[in-house]
Protein backbone atom coordinates (compact mmCIF):
# COMPACT_ATOMS: atom_id res chain seq x y z
CA UNK A 1 0.00 0.00 0.00
CA UNK A 2 1.32 2.93 -1.12
CA UNK A 3 1.85 6.37 1.56
CA UNK A 4 0.26 9.41 0.41
CA UNK A 5 1.48 12.71 2.01
CA UNK A 6 -0.74 15.19 2.98
CA UNK A 7 1.19 18.24 2.54
CA UNK A 8 0.83 19.86 -0.85
CA UNK A 9 3.91 19.76 -3.31
CA UNK A 10 5.77 22.61 -3.16
CA UNK A 11 5.20 24.81 -6.75
CA UNK A 12 7.94 24.48 -9.08
CA UNK A 13 10.14 27.73 -9.80
CA UNK A 14 9.06 30.44 -11.87
CA UNK A 15 11.29 32.57 -14.18
CA UNK A 16 10.96 36.22 -14.78
CA UNK A 17 8.64 35.60 -17.82
CA UNK A 18 6.75 33.06 -16.26
CA UNK A 19 6.19 35.30 -13.37
CA UNK A 20 4.87 38.33 -15.43
CA UNK A 21 2.78 36.22 -17.21
CA UNK A 22 1.10 34.91 -13.81
CA UNK A 23 0.96 38.12 -12.62
CA UNK A 24 -0.91 39.57 -16.11
CA UNK A 25 -3.08 36.90 -15.80
CA UNK A 26 -4.03 37.80 -12.09
CA UNK A 27 -4.95 41.52 -13.04
CA UNK A 28 -6.67 40.73 -15.96
CA UNK A 29 -8.49 38.25 -15.51
CA UNK A 30 -9.35 34.65 -17.46
CA UNK A 31 -7.75 35.55 -21.38
CA UNK A 32 -6.65 33.71 -24.34
CA UNK A 33 -2.54 33.71 -25.07
CA UNK A 34 -3.62 36.80 -27.44
CA UNK A 35 -4.59 39.27 -24.85
CA UNK A 36 -2.16 38.05 -22.61
CA UNK A 37 0.64 38.57 -25.21
CA UNK A 38 -1.16 41.88 -25.82
CA UNK A 39 -1.34 42.88 -22.01
CA UNK A 40 2.50 42.24 -21.72
CA UNK A 41 3.58 43.72 -25.35
CA UNK A 42 5.41 46.95 -23.56
CA UNK A 43 7.16 45.14 -20.94
CA UNK A 44 7.66 42.12 -22.36
CA UNK A 45 7.13 41.69 -26.30
CA UNK A 46 6.99 38.23 -27.72
CA UNK A 47 5.83 36.04 -30.50
CA UNK A 48 2.66 34.20 -30.39
CA UNK A 49 4.38 30.97 -30.02
CA UNK A 50 6.62 31.60 -26.83
CA UNK A 51 3.17 33.14 -25.03
CA UNK A 52 1.89 30.32 -25.62
CA UNK A 53 5.29 27.94 -24.79
CA UNK A 54 5.16 29.85 -21.00
CA UNK A 55 1.33 29.40 -20.74
CA UNK A 56 1.83 25.72 -20.88
CA UNK A 57 4.83 26.00 -18.90
CA UNK A 58 2.73 27.78 -16.34
CA UNK A 59 -0.20 25.00 -16.56
CA UNK A 60 2.18 21.96 -16.64
CA UNK A 61 3.83 23.35 -13.47
CA UNK A 62 -0.06 23.95 -12.14
CA UNK A 63 -0.09 27.52 -11.97
CA UNK A 64 -2.54 28.07 -14.94
CA UNK A 65 -5.92 25.72 -16.22
CA UNK A 66 -7.17 26.47 -19.09
CA UNK A 67 -10.91 25.88 -20.58
CA UNK A 68 -11.75 25.32 -24.30
CA UNK A 69 -14.36 27.73 -25.97
CA UNK A 70 -14.56 26.82 -29.01
CA UNK A 71 -11.18 26.23 -30.50
CA UNK A 72 -10.27 28.65 -27.98
CA UNK A 73 -7.80 28.49 -24.82
CA UNK A 74 -8.82 30.57 -22.53
CA UNK A 75 -6.08 30.41 -19.45
CA UNK A 76 -6.65 31.56 -16.26
CA UNK A 77 -4.81 30.90 -12.69
CA UNK A 78 -5.18 28.05 -10.80
CA UNK A 79 -4.69 29.75 -7.63
CA UNK A 80 -5.67 33.48 -6.00
CA UNK A 81 -2.35 35.48 -6.01
CA UNK A 82 -2.10 35.43 -2.02
CA UNK A 83 -2.48 32.04 -1.91
CA UNK A 84 0.65 31.32 -3.87
CA UNK A 85 2.38 34.09 -2.13
CA UNK A 86 1.86 32.82 1.32
CA UNK A 87 3.13 29.16 0.25
CA UNK A 88 5.97 30.68 -1.18
CA UNK A 89 6.84 32.01 1.71
CA UNK A 90 6.14 29.06 3.61
CA UNK A 91 9.03 27.70 1.34
CA UNK A 92 11.43 30.59 2.00
CA UNK A 93 10.32 29.75 6.25
CA UNK A 94 11.11 26.23 6.06
CA UNK A 95 14.36 26.38 3.68
CA UNK A 96 15.98 29.68 5.52
CA UNK A 97 14.61 29.72 8.79
CA UNK A 98 14.03 25.93 10.24
CA UNK A 99 10.17 26.69 9.94
CA UNK A 100 9.89 29.43 12.44
CA UNK A 101 8.14 32.41 10.79
CA UNK A 102 9.12 34.23 14.45
CA UNK A 103 12.73 34.11 13.35
CA UNK A 104 11.98 35.40 9.89
CA UNK A 105 9.89 37.93 11.36
CA UNK A 106 12.39 39.50 13.96
CA UNK A 107 15.30 38.58 10.70
CA UNK A 108 13.33 41.33 9.10
CA UNK A 109 13.53 43.63 11.82
CA UNK A 110 17.01 43.31 12.61
CA UNK A 111 17.96 44.04 8.97
CA UNK A 112 15.78 47.38 8.14
CA UNK A 113 13.08 44.92 5.91
CA UNK A 114 10.00 45.42 8.33
CA UNK A 115 9.83 48.79 10.26
CA UNK A 116 8.85 49.43 13.84
CA UNK A 117 5.22 50.86 12.60
CA UNK A 118 4.90 47.94 9.90
CA UNK A 119 5.51 45.53 12.52
CA UNK A 120 2.61 47.03 15.08
CA UNK A 121 0.30 47.37 12.29
CA UNK A 122 1.17 43.51 11.77
CA UNK A 123 0.21 43.05 15.10
CA UNK A 124 -2.90 44.74 14.98
CA UNK A 125 -4.40 42.80 12.40
CA UNK A 126 -3.23 39.57 13.33
CA UNK A 127 -5.13 40.95 17.28
CA UNK A 128 -8.32 41.79 14.94
CA UNK A 129 -8.40 37.83 12.65
CA UNK A 130 -8.15 36.13 16.01
CA UNK A 131 -10.52 38.36 17.90
CA UNK A 132 -12.95 37.43 14.66
CA UNK A 133 -12.16 33.49 14.78
CA UNK A 134 -12.56 33.26 18.81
Amino acid sequence: MALSSKKPRPPKTLGAIEQSVLETLWKIGPSTADACRKALARSHPMEDSTIRTVLRRLEEKGYLNHEVVGRTYIYSPAEPQLSVAARSVRQLVDRFCGGSIEQLLVGMVDHDVLGAEELARLARQIAGRKEQEG
